[in-house]
C-alpha cells in the first residue's frame, strides 16, 4: 500500500543554479529507482540560513511530493545521510489526494 509523502530537502550548492538542477535531477532519479511516483518537485531558490552552519552560509531549498511504499522513506533517508549534497532532510506523510468528483459522476 503506498502512500502520498513530501521530502523537503536542503542542498549544498557551491557555485551557481546549474549545479543545483543537476543535483535536483539525480535525486529525481533516486527516487525513481527506488520505485516512488513522484508528482510535483517544488524548487524553492537558494536562500541565506539564519546563522552560518560551519562553512555553510545558505542552501538551496526543493520539495518533492511523491507516492511510495513505507519502507522507501528509511531507504531514502540512509541514501541521502551519505550524500554529500543534501545537508538536510525532512519527510512528512500526506493525506491522500481526493477522488475527482466529475469522474465518479
Amino acid at each position: 500500500m503506498s502512500n502520498r509523502y513530501e521530502a523537503f530537502l536542503i542542498l549544498r550548492t557551491q557555485g551557481s543554479e546549474d549545479s543545483a538542477k543537476e543535483i535536483i535531477e539525480r535525486l529525481s532519479g533516486e527516487f525513481t529507482a527506488e520505485g516512488a511516483k513522484i508528482e510535483q518537485v517544488q524548487r524553492m531558490d537558494k536562500r541565506q540560513f539564519a546563522y552560518a552552519a560551519g562553512d555553510l552560509s545558505s542552501g538551496y531549498y526543493v520539495n518533492f511530493i511523491f507516492e511510495a511504499e513505507p519502507t522507501l522513506i528509511d531507504k531514502m533517508q540512509a541514501k541521502f545521510r551519505l550524500d554529500e549534497d543534501v545537508y538536510r532532510q525532512h519527510y512528512q506523510r500526506l493525506r491522500a489526494k481526493k477522488a475527482d468528483v466529475s469522474a465518479k459522476a
